[in-house]
């Protein structure tokens, strides 16, 4: 598919590899009570926020990466899958620490474990980060922040400043107990365990709405889309609440889904459409993808079949 040049989207944020075991399950260990997995093939995915970028790109804008990877073998591989995706590089490896790796172990179709490795970058290489993203902004329209709260965004609230300064659409998926350093931002995507963490619990959709749109004012959004997985979505305005119900389709694997739902969203609005149409097309994304094993892609023939 011909990429849409105008249009481009940096990504900003936590980027890890998402390693995949997969093998066959035929018998208990016998040295304590756990499956044993006989490895058959193993797969290397981008992951986290190089997984919103490879979404991008598969919805056929241009897409950019900046974050934090390790002087390492499994930030060559990042690197590689990056170049094969036609994704623009601006990584910084830090030879203080590793890269991010979620590993995770299949059978028989199931994910029957996860195993993390994870260090903080270094102050140092988060400085240069920031000066490369300064330098950076005014070649991008849409800019998206992909916090998985690994240390990649410490610097977040000095970004969606001269983010803003310049004009630009800023999506952020946040993570923590404190939203304010997203203030100012275009849009927040948070889930419903997120939102909880903020807002707290709301027995009824008016207390839901009440909260959602008090926090918006407050972090001075444009809105807030709050994915609600069987749910649906619902998107928060100035000027309304939007309800959308969640695709009915069988939920293979919600990994990633999250991933996908910004990517899409900050495509379409940068595209041009309206926040309230751009929300049907993401929730539509969301459902296909989660039909899929591990993180995956949503390409614009499954969105748009018709055209």
């Amino acid at each position: 598919m011909q990429k849409n040049l105008a249009k481009r989207m940096l990504v900003v944020g936590d980027v890890m590899l998402d390693r995949y075991w997969f093998g066959e399950v035929n018998r208990i260990s016998p040295e304590a009570p756990v499956p044993i997995v006989r490895v058959e093939r193993r797969e290397e995915r981008l992951g986290g926020a190089a997984n919103v970028a490879r979404n991008a790109v598969a919805l056929g804008v241009t897409a950019g990466l900046l974050g934090v990877i390790g002087q390492d073998e499994a930030g060559n591989i990042v690197e590689n899958l990056l170049q094969e995706a036609g994704i623009e590089s601006y990584l910084n490896r830090d030879q203080a620490i590793s890269t991010i790796i979620k590993l995770r172990v299949i059978g028989r179709q199931q994910q029957l474990l996860r195993i993390d490795f994870e260090e903080k970058p270094t102050a140092t290489v988060l400085r240069d980060k920031l000066s490369r993203f300064n330098g950076l902004i005014a070649d991008y329209d849409v800019i998206v922040m992909s916090d998985y709260a690994k240390g990649s965004l410490v610097n977040v609230s000095t970004m969606i400043t001269a983010a803003r300064q310049a004009g630009k659409l800023i999506l952020v998926d946040p993570k923590g107990s404190d939203f304010s350093r997203y203030a100012g931002a275009t849009m927040l995507t948070p889930n419903k365990s997120e939102m909880r963490q903020i807002i707290g619990d709301w027995d009824s959709e008016q207390e839901l709405t009440e909260k959602a749109q008090a926090l918006r004012q407050q972090l001075d959004l444009q809105a807030i889309l709050l994915t609600r997985s069987e749910e649906g979505m619902t998107l928060y305005t100035a000027t309304e609440v939007i309800n959308v119900p969640a695709m009915a389709r069988e939920v293979y694997d919600v990994s990633g889904a999250g991933d996908t739902v910004i990517a899409t969203m900050a495509v379409m609005l940068a595209e041009g459409k309206s926040m309230q149409e751009a929300v049907l097309i993401a929730n539509r994304a969301g459902g296909i993808v989660v039909g899929k094993l591990g993180t995956a892609t949503v390409s614009k023939g499954e969105l748009f079949p018709n055209l």
